[in-house]
């Protein structure tokens, strides 16, 4: 890429992040709207589903089929159907949600990236031709994870039937079964984060480049490359704080003394309130921080500049990355 005369930003996890705060303030409206669509929606429910869980555990404590219930011997636990349905209502809300807001706001943070216009009924229309190649590739995800985890059970069950078939006798409270539990999940995890660390820009991929499946799954791969550290750190930062905001909602329901009177609480409304806004402020930063680094990962493989070539033809090759859109010429390195 061609480059000024100051010195060269490193790639790096604030070099993102100043990056996507540029880019979502340069557009502070629009991304608020997105957020409020999308958003705002996925943070208020993620939050209030505990506090909401238990309020009806309260209010109709005979009735098994609300939640989660015991059968009548107590070690044999069951889901009832309603339960189940409930579940499923709710997993496939967050599921279209999540689709929806990453297929916006990366298209958004990608045109003010290059610095063309970004309007909200483009951005809103744009999940309409990404919303299905985003749902195909996240289940081919889902699946490709839910094989992993099935063969680690798999190692799991024939570690312990060959125990027995030898005769030994396993204590499950020993601290070899323990250790041996724990090596197994520890190794599981790490392969889980190693792929999620090559996955990290699928979605903004399939958005891009309009491709789906396996093959943004390898092209991910390919161009993440030299960036693990980076992508990693990015997973660690947002995983941490979304961690933390759950954690902060769970106590939500501690604030409810008395049920009859708990959602007038002005403690528990101000909590509620103060942890969805976070939260969607740590989602937004999330999808426009993984959209920034795959620019970066592009301009590190050398693919960025012909494509900034291509946007100005007809005019000098810089981009806008200032706050009053005055445009100045991008440069990376890799240090």
């Amino acid at each position: 890429m061609a480059t000024s005369q100051s010195p060269s930003p490193s790639l790096n996890l604030c070099a993102i992040l100043s990056e996507s705060k540029r880019i979502i303030n340069a557009h502070s409206r629009h991304f608020l709207a997105l957020s409020v669509l999308f958003l705002l929606p996925l943070s208020f429910s993620f939050t209030v589903f505990p506090t909401f869980h238990t309020l009806l555990s309260y209010h109709f404590p005979n009735n098994s089929q609300i939640f989660l219930s015991l059968s009548d011997s107590p070690d044999l636990p069951f889901i009832s159907t309603r339960t189940l349905l409930l579940a499923l209502s709710y997993a496939l809300f967050v599921f279209l949600f999540s689709l929806c807001a990453a297929g916006s706001i990366t298209y958004s943070v990608l045109h003010g990236f290059y610095g063309r216009p970004v309007k909200l009924l483009s951005a809103v229309r744009s999940v309409l031709s990404s919303f299905f190649p985003l749902l195909a590739t996240s289940l081919i995800v889902q699946i490709i994870v839910f094989v992993i985890s099935a063969v680690f059970a798999l190692v799991f069950f024939l570690a312990i039937s060959a125990t027995r078939l030898l005769g030994y006798q396993i204590e499950y409270s020993s601290p070899y079964f323990l250790g041996f539990c724990a090596a197994l999940g520890t190794a599981l995890l790490l392969v889980l984060v190693y792929l999620q660390v090559n996955w990290t820009l699928v979605s903004v991929i399939v958005v891009a480049e309009k491709s789906w499946g396996l093959v943004s799954l390898r092209r991910s791969a390919g161009l993440i490359r030299g960036m693990r550290g980076t992508a990693l750190s990015l997973f660690l930062f947002f995983g941490v704080f979304a961690a933390f905001l759950a954690w902060c909602s769970s106590f939500s329901v501690m604030v409810l003394d008395d049920v009859s009177d708990g959602w007038r609480k002005l403690e528990f409304v101000v909590q509620i309130v103060v942890t969805s806004t976070f939260l969607t402020v740590v989602l937004l930063y999330n999808v426009a921080a993984n959209t920034v680094l795959y620019m970066y990962c592009k301009a590190v493989h050398g693919e960025l500049a012909s494509e900034i070539a291509e946007e100005f033809a007809a005019e000098y090759v810089c981009l806008p990355f200032d706050e009053e859109k005055v445009p100045h010429v991008v440069s990376v390195s890799c240090a």
